[in-house]
C-alpha cells in the first residue's frame, strides 16, 4: 500500500523519472553529469546495421536540444530529442519499404513527397548518393536521414521567409542565403 503511494506521488510529481526518455538518460550520462554530450549521444545511437551515429548528425541534435549553448543537453533536453528520435526513426521504417534498414533513392523521394517537397527523383537519388555511407551499399541510414531531413526543413524555412508572395522564387544575396541556413543549422 505504502508503496503504492509513493509510486503514484512520482508519477505525479516527478513523471520524468520513470519514463524511457529518464532510463535512456541514466544509461547515456556514462560520467554522471547530468549532462549528455556529443561523446556520451554518439555511443548511444545505432543505425539498424549497428554502426554508431555520424558526428555530423549528433552534433547537429546536441546543438537543436541545447539551450544553454553549452554542447551538452540536460534531462529536459534529452527528453525532446528522445521525443525527436522516436518520431523520426517511425518515419524511416515507414518510408523503408523493402526493410533493408536503409532508404534507397526512390524511398527518399516518396517520403519527401508525402513530407510535401516537390523535388525531382535525380535530387532524392543525389541526396542518398551524398549521404550514404562511404564504402557501403547505396542507401541512407537512419543517422543521414534525420539530416538531409531536418537540413532540408531548415533550408526550407528560410526559403519561405523570403518567399513572402508564395511564389516558389525568391531573390537574395548568397551571403544572405548562408546566414540564414547557418543560423539554424548550428
Amino acid at each position: 500500500m505504502v508503496e503504492q503511494h509513493i509510486y503514484k506521488t512520482l508519477l505525479i510529481h516527478f513523471p520524468y523519472f520513470l519514463s524511457p526518455a529518464y532510463q535512456w538518460f541514466q544509461t547515456v550520462d556514462t560520467d554522471r553529469s547530468g549532462f549528455i554530450n556529443l561523446k556520451e549521444l554518439k555511443q548511444a545511437l545505432v543505425n539498424s546495421n549497428w554502426s554508431a551515429f555520424n558526428d555530423e548528425t549528433c552534433l547537429m541534435m546536441i546543438n537543436m536540444f541545447d539551450k544553454t549553448r553549452s554542447g551538452r543537453i540536460d534531462l529536459f533536453g534529452f527528453s525532446a530529442l528522445w521525443e525527436f528520435m522516436q518520431r523520426w526513426r517511425a518515419l524511416f521504417q515507414q518510408y523503408d519499404r523493402d526493410r533493408s534498414g536503409s532508404i534507397s533513392g526512390a524511398e527518399l523521394h516518396q517520403a519527401l513527397a508525402q513530407m510535401g517537397y516537390n523535388l525531382s527523383p535525380q535530387f532524392s537519388e543525389t541526396l542518398v548518393q551524398r549521404f550514404t555511407f562511404r564504402g557501403g551499399r547505396p542507401g541512407i541510414q537512419l543517422d543521414r536521414f534525420i539530416q538531409v531531413c531536418t537540413q532540408l526543413q531548415s533550408m526550407t524555412q528560410v526559403f519561405r521567409e523570403r518567399d513572402t508572395n508564395m511564389t516558389g522564387n525568391v531573390r537574395l544575396s548568397y551571403e544572405d542565403f548562408l546566414s540564414g541556413t547557418i543560423s539554424r543549422l548550428m
